[in-house]
């Protein structure tokens, strides 16, 4: 807590500092901070990286994948989706008011991994003319309502992708390892050219920049660490993330920094 003095109002009163403000249930980051599931790992990660046994300190903590425990674990596949619910609370708001001309000429587009939808959701209130799908396992899905312009699909991102005009990935691939990733992106390509449209995929996640600031760059490396202790993935550098759109066959990309941490990448077949 901090102390403040209110000379406006001649009184003295207490504010929460940043930190603890993480700690109020409606913070976007509650989720993450809280859940024993997430702070397990922690505590083996240590003797994890000594050799301890499992891919991830997620998996010698839990005995299992991440994946495999949120569907074991209907509590903590709750809180999984709340953590993935905030983060798109925010960067929906800016990605539907700041950066429309993503959205330019799209007239269907699929959420790969979408979660529960919350960031499909302002995409479809904002473009009413997009048709909004989302993609994820059908058990995710199984219990969401869809809307005029918005469906949820059940099905498997590394089997097959709804085609659309555009399909987004936001914070997936950054779970992954190449060579997933690598399925991931062909998959994207193949849903993308059966269009026989102009197509593009919109991927949102990190891109590690090195000539960045010490802050953003801190932040990068912290998103890093979640990732090897939790998941199989990475987050990676341009050069890393051109690598994948080569071999998946893309011709080319843009990069757009939307935040201090995060970007948009335009990928085109």
């Amino acid at each position: 807590m901090q102390k403040v003095d209110d000379r406006e109002n001649s009184q003295e009163g207490y504010v929460l500092t940043l930190s603890s403000k993480l700690l109020l249930k409606d913070h976007w980051r509650f989720p993450a901070v809280t859940s024993d599931a997430f702070l397990k790992p922690w505590k083996s990660f240590g003797g994890w990286v000594k050799g301890g046994n499992g891919e991830t300190a997620f998996e010698a903590a839990h005995g299992k994948s991440v994946w495999n425990y949120a569907v074991e674990n209907p509590e903590f596949f709750i809180w999984l989706n709340e953590v993935m619910a905030a983060d798109s609370k925010v960067t929906s708001s800016v990605l539907v008011t700041q950066y429309k001309a993503l959205f330019e000429g799209v007239t269907s587009l699929v959420d790969v991994g979408g979660g529960i939808g919350f960031m499909s959701r302002a995409i479809a209130e904002a473009f009413p003319h997009i048709k909004c799908s989302v993609l994820d396992l059908p058990h995710v899905v199984a219990s969401c309502k869809g809307t005029e312009n918005l469906e949820f699909v059940g099905g498997d991102m590394f089997q097959a992708i709804p085609s659309a005009d555009a399909l987004l990935l936001k914070a997936i691939l950054h779970d992954w390892t190449d060579e997933d990733c690598f399925k991931i992106l062909k998959r994207c390509r193949e849903a993308i050219l059966s269009t026989k449209k102009k197509g593009k995929l919109i991927i949102m996640d990190i891109v590690m920049d090195s000539k960045g600031t010490h802050e953003t760059l801190e932040l990068q490396l912290l998103f890093d660490m979640l990732l090897m202790v939790n998941t199989d993935g990475i987050e990676r550098s341009e050069r890393e993330w051109e690598k994948l759109f080569n071999e998946a066959g893309f011709t080319s990309y843009k990069i757009t920094p939307v935040s201090s941490f995060r970007s948009i990448i335009e990928v085109f077949p």
